[in-house]
């Protein structure tokens, strides 16, 4: 009997330390990808293209920012790096490759983990404003719509004739694990306000 007890609590101080070291390192993912959102937030906004609309020389690579992604609603807000990889994801929210710039005519693919940058999306609503700050310049889209897809549903990426930002994070929001599912959300641009 006292074998059993004493494995027993052998068992449950490992399995303390085992949650401890999860949470720990849970937490240092957070604070470094908040650190990193925090620097690039500052590096970006010092090269937005200046009043007269000239896009400042901009090298684009694979992990560099090429912009911030705003839903006020919601309290989003992320940048965008180049690139779609775990290493780009793990730290920010990722411009689909092969998928049109925000701003440009096309659909614009913006993905991001449901646990970290785009954890809010979960609130999103037909009709709310996402901001896309780039290089050159700031575009505002609607939201049209949204829907969950299996992760083969390659098609919301598809090219289209108007300007389209399709956001993709995985779903259910809560799962543990590897999600089953898309979530996506579907915006159209919308025309540029006049200034004041």
């Amino acid at each position: 009997m006292r074998y059993i007890r004493d494995a027993l609590r052998t068992s449950e101080c490992l399995l303390a330390v085992g949650g401890i070291l999860l949470l720990a390192l849970s937490i240092a993912g957070l604070v470094r990808a908040n650190i990193y959102q925090f620097i690039e937030r500052r590096q970006f906004a010092g090269s937005i293209a200046p009043e007269d609309g000239r896009a400042p020389a901009f090298r684009l690579t694979v992990g560099s920012a090429i912009g911030t992604i705003e839903i006020p609603r919601i309290s989003l807000s992320a940048i965008v790096v180049e690139g779609d990889g775990d290493k780009q994801l793990e730290l920010a929210a990722g411009h689909v490759p092969g998928t049109a710039f925000p701003g440009e005519p096309g659909n614009s693919g913006i993905s991001g983990h449901r646990d970290t940058v785009f954890r809010a999306l979960r609130l999103i609503r037909k009709n709310d404003e996402i901001s896309v700050t780039t290089h050159r310049g700031e575009f505002t889209y609607r939201v049209t719509s949204t829907q969950i897809v299996h992760p083969g549903a390659i098609h919301v990426l598809f090219p289209t004739k108007s300007e389209v930002l399709t956001l993709v994070t995985c779903y259910p929001f809560y799962f543990m694990g590897p999600a089953p599912q898309r979530f996506i959300v579907r915006a159209e641009r919308v025309a540029d306000r006049p200034e004041k």
